[in-house]
């Protein structure tokens, strides 16, 4: 497997990777993919650092010297993303070289934008947004003076499908994209890329939270492959963005949803 992903141009050896909220769900399989393509990892997290620590442990249980951290970083505090970049080039003697944006919050309590409440809307967007604005600007800087790399944001296919409910997280993913878009023009003679994979519904707690039977199994019905994706459908398509032959593919936005929309 590892001659294969070589071949593949996939081989991220001794590269050093940051993945944002990767904890948990799709950024923990984004981590755990990104390793055993040869990448070293910092894992992001805000409060369980637990489950953290339970991530760093499955990436080091399989090299004989460590090649995962875990530090505590609130996104949208950039005195704390600074942090989080400098303890990452601190632990690997390294400049960083691929940002994985996956922090992110949903909030679907309420049925329409007329009933969500004007906080609940402030921190769809703290995190959402402004998290991945602070995170993209700093990345940018430090990869870039590494000689270039990676900066992959992970979006929503919400942001296209526009469903009822959604109203603040919809539009928080679509203010990423078009974030995404720009840096990666703005980035031009720099060597970094910058790129989005926008999933559909997949399997996690934040998918699962606050929803009923009925809501879960309209969008199992609404998607051709009649389930829910998984954070392991996500994780090769990042994986792909972050190494060497997805160098021509700049500013866009994959859709991660089987068919969903």
């Amino acid at each position: 497997m590892a001659e294969a992903n070589v071949a593949q141009g996939q081989n991220l050896g001794n590269r050093v990777a940051i993945v944002t909220g990767s904890s948990r769900g799709i950024g923990k399989a984004i981590a755990l993919h990104l390793a055993s393509l040869g990448a070293k990892l910092v894992i992001n997290y805000t409060s369980n650092s637990t489950q953290a620590d339970d991530t760093v442990s499955q990436i080091n249980s399989t090299s004989d010297s460590p090649r995962a951290i875990a530090v505590k970083a609130n996104v949208s505090d950039p005195d704390q993303v600074k942090s989080l970049f400098d303890a990452a080039e601190s632990a690997f003697q390294s400049p960083v070289n691929i940002l994985v944006n996956c922090a992110g919050v949903l909030d679907e309590k309420y049925p329409s934008i007329l009933n969500t409440p004007l906080e609940d809307f402030d921190r769809t967007f703290d995190v959402n947004v402004r998290g991945a604005f602070i995170c993209c600007k700093e990345g940018a800087n430090r990869i870039k003076r590494g000689g270039g790399g990676r900066i992959i944001c992970l979006s929503s296919s919400m942001a296209v499908a526009l469903r009822p409910g959604f109203g603040a997280y919809a539009a928080s993913k679509a203010a990423v994209e078009a974030m995404v878009k720009i840096l990666a023009k703005e980035l031009k003679g720099t060597g970094i890329t910058v790129n989005c994979a926008a999933p559909g519904p997949i399997a996690t707690d934040m998918f699962y939270e606050g929803k009923t039977e009925e809501m879960i199994k309209k969008a199992i019905d609404e998607c051709p492959h009649g389930r829910l994706g998984l954070p392991e459908d996500v994780a090769p398509v990042v994986g792909f963005l972050a190494g060497d032959t997805s160098e021509w593919v700049n500013g866009q936005i994959i859709r991660v949803n089987g068919g969903y929309i």
